[in-house]
């Protein structure tokens, strides 16, 4: 038994995990649920109150990740079906022109992969790419590189995507002062990471531009759905800032019918069942896709979204076990006075490690928010310096994308780099994400106090 160790019994529980998924290549659902019931062994928890702890986490953790995930993918899939992402990003270049095209992909990026997966962005984007370099003589990952930037940022630190919704749950934070703080740490790191940084490496990689083939010409876009595209995205957004802005000046009690409508519609729930719906709409209207059609997109974008909602449940549960237990308390306690850790950067390291050990950005999130979720049980942190905990978290969990991630592997391929280029270049993207990141989150933190 560890009971009296219990920094050793959460470093044993992680080591588990990361053998159950690295060494094993064991599902993270089942090694997290795994990795969870053995640690509640290792502490001394009574064994029949385990089952009823691993239903509770599951259960706290997925009220309003699982619908918000859930809505999130079948909003994207209405994107990329009806064109918008593609639309949007060419619309943005035609307002910088050429040269200012790294800028405006990266904000392009940023905008499209808070509700569009990372992986399917970058799909959908690739020809646009491929069509810029030969129009330009340019290689395509001088224009890929700062897509890439903003495209990463939003996907660890902008909700709806799976992993700050998830971790906001796990600390019991509303999702308007994530977005805020999210925006904050993670856009100074776009920035510096995608156009400037880009216009550095991607000389220096010798890549070639590429030739002209059947498969990735220039795409045709409908140019009125661009506007549409950015209202889309943007309404969620602005309607559950409102409605947090709202409750942090007049409270969450005796609402008056103006405040009580804006929670209502700022809700993230209503938020983008509302925007959902709008998607489908547009869909139907715009391409004429009809019931089956819809029916069909919806569907098919629930399978993945199936997974990420079980794998938060699983980090729920490890979540769960570690307060039920008390062990995770005393963990985070003996790491912040042992070795002087703040509670931004033990966030950050703790999701810095998970996520360069085995790779998935949201297991890193869902597994470090478990981890730090103990220490802010009575720590009276205000709802935007949690925000700057997701953010930190964020930042730890995009650190240095290598040939356990998949993302890795998506860039190499499609972009046509061999992975000495991608260390090169999309790791230290990645990095440069992490550590603007963590730097921002440490330099508000006192400010938000």
């Amino acid at each position: 038994m560890l009971a009296d160790h219990p920094l050793l019994a959460v470093a044993t529980a992680v080591a588990l995990l990361l053998v159950m998924i690295l060494r094993l290549r064991w599902q993270a659902f089942i090694a997290l649920l795994l990795s969870s019931l053995i640690f509640a062994a290792l502490v001394g928890m009574p064994v029949d109150t385990i089952p009823t702890t691993v239903v509770n986490g599951m259960g706290k953790s997925l009220g309003l990740v699982a619908t918000l995930v859930g809505l999130g993918a079948i909003f994207g899939a209405m994107l990329e079906r009806s064109g918008g992402a593609l639309a949007l990003a060419r619309w943005m270049i035609g307002i910088t022109g050429i040269k200012g095209a790294p800028w405006a992909l990266t904000a392009a990026g940023f905008l499209i992969s808070i509700p569009v997966f990372l992986d399917v962005a970058l799909v959908i984007l690739c020809p646009l790419l491929m069509a810029l370099g030969r129009s330009q003589g340019k290689p395509a990952y001088w224009f890929g590189l700062p897509l890439l930037a903003g495209l990463a940022v939003s996907h660890a630190f902008i909700p709806p995507t799976p992993g700050p919704v998830a971790v906001a749950e796990l600390f019991g934070v509303s999702l308007g002062p994530v977005i805020l703080m999210g925006a904050a740490c993670g856009l100074p790191g776009a920035i510096l990471a995608g156009p400037i940084f880009s216009r550095w490496i991607v000389p220096k990689l010798k890549l070639p531009v590429p030739e002209a083939s059947g498969d990735d010409e220039d795409p045709v876009y409908d140019k009125s759905m661009a506007w549409i595209t950015l209202l889309l995205i943007l309404a969620p957004i602005a309607l559950i800032l409102a409605g947090s802005l709202a409750d942090l000046q007049w409270g969450k009690l005796n609402r008056g019918g103006f405040h009580a409508a804006l929670a209502f519609l700022g809700h993230p729930v209503i938020a983008l069942l509302l925007t959902t719906l709008a998607a489908m709409a547009v869909l139907a209207f715009r391409t004429g896709a009809g019931k089956a059609e819809l029916q069909e997109l919806a569907t098919a974008a629930l399978g993945p979204a199936g997974i990420i909602i079980l794998v938060t449940g699983a980090g729920g549960v490890f979540k769960e076990v570690l307060v039920e237990s008390g062990a995770g308390k005393a963990m985070a306690t003996d790491l912040l006075h042992r070795f002087s850790l703040g509670p931004v950067f033990l966030a950050w390291f703790l999701a810095m490690v998970i996520r360069v050990s085995q790779g998935s950005a949201t297991v890193a999130m869902v597994a470090a928010a478990g981890l730090m979720s103990p220490i802010l049980e009575n720590a009276g942190f205000n709802p935007m310096q949690l925000g700057l905990l997701v953010a930190a978290i964020a930042a730890g969990a995009s650190t240095a994308s290598h040939v356990n991630d998949s993302g890795f592997w998506m860039v190499s391929r499609y972009l046509q780099l061999t992975e000495r280029q991608t260390l090169q270049s999309w790791t230290v993207v990645e990095t440069i994400i992490s550590l603007v990141g963590l730097a921002m989150a440490l330099l508000l933190w006192p400010v938000m106090a």
